[in-house]
């Protein structure tokens, strides 16, 4: 199996996730006493058919799937991105219900304590929780970045990080950081969704209709097929091929280690939006966080309603690269790692309405 990928296609992620484990049995082996801790993606409190969070019938079908086999030590875990909310989150995308339904705790990692990991030189943070979980289930999304380019089985992982160094791993430049936490936590089984998920943006809003789900055991094996779907070369995403060099994983090298369930191509191919609405070599940004460089794409899509940016982008500026800095005057900082700049916005992050307003502002004013 952990040679191995195995997709199916379908409208219904419940019974598309059952047919995966009745097929791949993953537990068999397992324990009954094992802890065993689901990681989905719930980036933000936004529905899943958004395109940005996981799919909560996925989850509960592994839910049902484990207590059916006699596993009762079951946890969903997570940590909502930078400034969200996770309990929110939790609530919004449908794992609340789903807690209460099987009576299974939620841990909202944002409340939990750190522990210190170091490897090839580096000190990782992470949440003790993970400590205590026997077997790790990884639920991501098959979904674009605005930095990464793709977030899947590897980068969902930086969920079980403290907020603290999440904003670490960006000012690290996010791709040494993420290879090297898969080499200190390690996921046993990945179920990643790709039934509509956003692939150029992980805020979601422009989901493309996949109607898939794959599972293996290898994180890189997925990340490498997960980037053939949205179009992109494994190779050009640095963290899977850093990975590959810590020994966490192997590239897709052959079409026969796709292994489809039913009728539907071994790598679906999404639909690509053909620009960024944020190009990075106009924007000021330096180290800036996901979230932060998130809520700006969406306050430009907001202004930019007839395709024109209404002001010069190459007035702006973000990120904690800025910090201590008091910037050139001209320049509109955009969050609290811009405090000193003479014109800014705080926030950590600032809500995209916020960073519209303020735009206007500046460029009218």
């Amino acid at each position: 199996m952990h040679e191995h990928l195995y997709v199916i296609h379908g409208n219904d992620p419940q019974a598309m996730t059952c047919q995966l484990l009745e097929y791949l049995q993953p537990f068999k082996h397992l324990p009954a006493h094992a802890v065993i801790g689901i990681k989905p993606n719930l980036v933000t409190a936004t529905p899943a058919g958004h395109g940005a969070t996981t799919h909560p019938q996925i989850v509960e079908a592994v839910v049902a799937f484990l207590q059916a086999g006699g596993f009762s030590r079951i946890k969903i875990i997570e940590s909502a991105w930078v400034g969200e909310n996770t309990a929110k989150a939790f609530k919004v995308c449908g794992y609340t219900a789903l807690s209460k339904k099987y009576g299974i705790p939620l841990k909202d990692l944002k409340q939990d304590e750190a522990v210190e990991k170091q490897i090839h030189g580096m000190d990782i943070q992470v949440c003790r929780q993970m400590e205590t979980i026997d077997y790790l289930i990884n639920v991501p999304l098959i979904k674009g970045h605005c930095q990464t380019r793709l977030t899947c089985a590897l980068k969902n992982l930086k969920g079980v990080i403290p907020d603290a160094e999440k904003r670490r791993f960006h000012r690290l430049g996010l791709h040494r950081p993420i290879a090297l936490l898969n080499t200190v936590v390690t996921q046993h089984l990945i179920i990643a969704d790709g039934i509509c998920p956003d692939p150029f943006f992980e805020e979601g809003g422009r989901p493309s209709r996949l109607h898939c789900i794959a599972a293996g055991c290898d994180p890189v094996l997925m990340d490498s097929w997960a980037a053939r779907v949205l179009g992109l070369d494994p190779a050009d995403i640095p963290y899977i091929e850093m990975a590959v060099e810590a020994g966490v994983g192997q590239f897709l090298q052959s079409m026969d280690q796709i292994v489809t369930l039913n009728t539907g191509p071994r790598i679906p191919r999404a639909h690509i939006p053909d620009h960024d609405p944020l190009p990075g070599e106009f924007v000021h940004e330096s180290q800036a966080c996901s979230v932060c460089r998130s809520s700006l794409i969406s306050a430009l899509n907001h202004l930019n309603k007839d395709g024109k940016t209404p002001f010069p982008v190459d007035r702006i500026a973000m990120g904690q690269g800025h910090q201590g800095s008091a910037g050139d005057p001209d320049l509109w900082g955009i969050g609290d790692c811009t405090a000193d700049f003479v014109c800014h916005l705080p926030g950590c992050p600032p809500a995209p309405e916020e960073i519209s307003a303020f735009l206007r502002h500046c460029h009218t004013g």
